[in-house]
């Protein structure tokens, strides 16, 4: 089924260019418009996925942020950003991560890019109607990873700390929740105990994603009964195949190494 992808972007370049042609040719039917709450209004009903092209110049449309942030927050459009490093920090002040189902840094090679575009027209319906993960990470560039393993078949919100976590999950409920052990200020057992407390999230499964193999640390969080305890040391295939398993089974999946 073809889907429709909306580009965004401050002027045609070679890079995009040839990202469009390559889509197209793949059979993708593109839109392109300016940053513009109004062109990207006009065309948001009849899109599934919407890509951000930032520039340097992305920062003088904070009202555009804001709108992309509002129209994406709610799962119905798949919102996908390409940007150097330093510009995707900016605009995570006005989008927060968990908005973001993918984020692409420059540079790049068209023909990856492309290709990994692809995969996410492709499970667009799904990762708009499938399960959703929180991930619970300090580590950034971890949490990057597991967004690149995981996001061509979940939704994926990523957060930074535990109380970050505790504030998502007030209004929203994942259906799973991957959480590190050893985070600053709270670590993640004491996370645990806190959603375990609320009637609202006392339900959601908890499946411990972390780098603390010791006896210490394993035993102190299977008192808690998680769905799981998996290392980061861990294949991509592994640790995919474990969450593949809990949806799949819903069995205490623990898997150590």
């Amino acid at each position: 089924m073809s889907r429709k992808l909306m580009l965004i972007s401050q002027g045609a370049s070679f890079m995009t260019d040839a990202l469009v042609n390559n889509l197209i040719r793949a059979g993708t039917e593109i839109v392109s418009v300016t940053p513009s709450i109004a062109a990207i209004g006009a065309q948001k009903d009849k899109t599934d996925i919407i890509l951000l092209f930032a520039g340097d110049n992305i920062l003088n449309y904070p009202d555009v942020l804001v709108y992309l942030k509002d129209i994406s927050d709610n799962g119905d459009l798949v919102l996908c950003i390409i940007g150097y490093e330093k510009e995707l920090a900016e605009i995570h002040k006005i989008i927060p991560p968990r908005v973001i189902m993918r984020e692409f840094l420059r540079p790049f090679e068209v023909k990856d890019l492309t290709a990994e575009l692809l995969n996410v027209v492709k499970n667009a319906e799904e990762l708009k109607k499938g399960r959703h993960i929180l991930l619970v990470d300090d580590d950034v560039t971890f949490l990057r990873l597991m967004q690149e393993w995981l996001s061509m078949k979940y939704r994926i919100t990523a957060v930074k700390s535990g109380m970050q976590a505790i504030t998502y999950i007030a209004v929203h409920t994942p259906d799973l929740i991957l959480l590190d052990y050893d985070m600053p200020i709270t670590p993640g057992p004491q996370i645990m105990e806190m959603i375990r407390s609320e009637p609202n999230s006392a339900g959601i499964p908890i499946i411990f994603l972390t780098g603390k193999s010791d006896r210490e640390s394993v035993m102190n969080v299977m008192r808690l009964k998680p769905q799981g305890y998996l290392l980061k040391s861990m294949s991509k295939e592994e640790i995919t195949a474990a969450v593949d398993n809990y949806f799949t089974t819903k069995k205490w999946n623990t898997v150590l190494k």
